[in-house]
């Protein structure tokens, strides 16, 4: 074990704990995160409109991946919200 690669999974079970664990580090990768639909959704509306709707397939991919990584922020912030009740009622005690 000790001849381990970098990137490997218990490296990044680490990093994704030490994000999740710090609000402030925590609430910047939700803004970047953020950022990544609100990209997308430009980028179809302005950019590629007339590529993706050439063909209902490119609609349902384009767009459903703007869903899913919506929802993937959604979710995140969701996380983020109920560890901050959490962290509030623990300091309450």
């Amino acid at each position: 074990m000790a001849d381990r690669k970098p990137g490997s999974w218990s490296d990044s079970k680490g990093l994704a704990r030490a994000i999740l664990h710090d609000r402030a580090e925590r609430r910047k990768w939700l803004g970047g995160m953020a950022l990544v639909p609100l990209a997308m959704m430009g980028l179809g509306l302005w950019v590629i409109n007339d590529w993706i709707w050439a063909s209902p397939w490119r609609v349902l991919f384009w767009w459903g991946g703007c869903a899913v990584a919506t929802c993937v922020v959604v979710l995140f912030a969701l996380y983020d919200a109920l560890l901050v009740f959490r962290e509030e009622r623990s300091k309450d005690r």
